[in-house]
């Protein structure tokens, strides 16, 4: 069983005060031409992002969980300044000129590190130089905060531990969120890209794709977020819905920092390319 954060605890980490409690947000991130496109999903970040400082807080800092960071280990980035990862190929020019040049915070990296475990004993680890913000990151923080001036630490995802293991490190992000942390997690609930059909309106998708991704929108629906660790359990729907399961896994996050029985809203819950499920949820 892995520790809780103690509310006095968090008195470590100086630069963060207390706050209302802030939202909790996953984001289905899809392809990477979202970032820079005229589409819905974009649009949808840009409202989402224009929420904060009005019907919520305006974070002190965003704590993101992407796909595209598999380490061994839980890691931290802890460097002032994180690079703009462009970790794709094949697309146009356009997309790699892309920046987002928003400050990291290596204090409060270091003090949460030493807060939230990945074993009984062992903190979490610091990347002071080597990753940065990955475009499962900065692909969706850019058209919400489109200004960069609020910190950004990003925690990688140990991709050799079973998933009930972040759920469990999950958990222990909810305190944070008592101090103006916004945990934005960006993945999706499905995600196959062996079986894309390019052109494939938003509305259509396979039938394992439709089926894995009402199943889960009803665990989310139902508050019944213990149950979405479980999903291999859904045996060859979720083989195809996640023949690796790396763009699931940040959903664990975002159920893990959140609470059931919170008040719960979907948006962006189309298709892109009828094996990619954009279903996006806030809790808060």
């Amino acid at each position: 069983m892995l520790p809780t954060i103690d509310a006095s605890a968090l008195d470590r980490i100086a630069s963060l005060k207390k706050s209302d409690r802030m939202p909790v947000v996953f984001v289905g991130h899809g392809s990477p031409m979202n970032a820079i496109g005229d589409n819905e999903y974009r649009r949808s970040w840009q409202a989402l992002g224009a929420e904060f400082g009005a019907k919520y807080p305006r974070p002190q800092l965003i704590l993101c969980i992407s796909a595209h960071w598999l380490t061994e280990g839980w890691w931290l980035t802890a460097m002032d300044k994180p690079k703009t990862i462009h970790d794709f190929g094949g697309f146009p020019q356009e997309l790699f000129d892309q920046q987002y040049p928003a400050p990291g915070d290596p204090a409060a990296a270091q003090a949460i590190s030493q807060l939230v475990r990945q074993r009984a004993s062992a903190p979490l680890g610091l990347d002071e130089s080597e990753w940065g913000l990955d475009h499962g990151a900065w692909s969706v923080l850019k058209p919400m905060f489109p200004d960069a001036d609020i910190p950004v630490i990003q925690l990688s995802m140990d991709y050799g531990r079973a998933p009930e293991d972040h759920y469990a490190l999950a958990k222990q992000l909810k305190a944070l969120r008592e101090r103006g942390v916004l945990v934005v997690a960006s993945g999706n609930i499905v995600h196959n890209l062996r079986q894309m059909q390019r052109g494939a309106a938003g509305n259509q998708a396979y039938d394992w794709a439709l089926e894995f991704d009402q199943i889960t929108g009803g665990y989310l629906q139902q508050g019944n977020l213990d149950a979405l660790q479980n999903f291999q359990k859904l045996g060859q729907v979720a083989k195809m819905a996640h023949p690796t399961y790396e763009h699931y896994l940040p959903l664990l996050y975002a159920a893990g920092a959140a609470d059931g029985k919170e008040p719960m809203r979907f948006f962006n819950t189309s298709f892109q390319a009828g094996s990619i499920s954009m279903r996006s949820a806030v809790w808060g």
